[in-house]
């Protein structure tokens, strides 16, 4: 068995139906109803249009610091919808990818990236319309030599991705959610959503009863002092 430097076969990835519903949720709420455990740290934030919601299948990449050969090779191997995943392991020496691998990456249908690494060529990238979180951004272009590996799983900031797993991503940032998962995390997401449009409704109506603060106060002990 080839150790570092080996491209496997994805053999599933979370269904496009519940993709199309996790993006229509807040990362945040996402997030929450995973027990908050799970994130990719605030170091990766987006480099795409103001409002720009990713959201689909991950196609995983480890590449060592500064090296791009396997995520071109994961750009040609992408399915339509799919957001490739590059661990290269937070380094902002050089550049894992630009403006080209974007253009070519849109041609193949790919809904974004997540590189756990830099970028260059910002101000294109946000202006071509594909989602993109990055560690950075530098102008120092990156080598192609390997080693790296595609579809084995990743982590970044110790949220660990599998290939196929959901990849949902906002201006609060990102979230990982596990396929075996998704159907019920994505109940209780939209529980929660509907929960917290109820209570912004009755925030506005002057409708909502505070008096929960006192009473956790209470119980923590708090000591009022004049």
């Amino acid at each position: 068995m080839t150790i570092g430097f080996s491209i496997r076969t994805r053999s599933r990835k979370v269904a496009a139906a519940l993709v199309e519903r996790f993006a229509k949720l807040p990362v945040a709420n996402i997030s929450d109803s995973m027990s908050r455990m799970s994130a990719a740290g605030p170091r990766l934030r987006p480099y795409h249009a103001q409002g720009t919601v990713l959201a689909g299948p991950a196609l995983t990449v480890r590449t060592r610091p500064g090296d791009n050969l396997l995520v071109h090779k994961a750009i040609d191997m992408a399915e339509a919808g799919d957001v490739i995943v590059v661990d290269a392991g937070g380094d902002l020496t050089n550049s894992i990818m630009g403006e080209i691998m974007v253009y070519l990456a849109q041609e193949k249908g790919v809904a974004g990236f997540v590189i756990d690494g830099a970028i260059r060529d910002a101000d294109e990238i946000r202006e071509s319309g594909i989602g993109m979180f990055a560690a950075g951004v530098t102008h120092r272009g990156p080598y192609k030599d390997g080693p790296g590996e595609i579809n084995a799983p990743v982590s970044i900031d110790a949220m660990v991705i599998h290939p196929g797993d959901l990849i949902v991503g906002d201006c609060d940032g990102l979230v990982c959610v596990p396929l075996d998962a998704a159907a019920a995390i994505l109940d209780a997401a939209e529980a929660k959503q509907r929960a917290e449009v109820t209570e912004i409704a009755a925030i506005r109506d002057g409708n909502v009863d505070r008096s929960w603060v006192d009473k956790l106060l209470e119980t923590r002990g708090v000591a009022y002092i004049d």
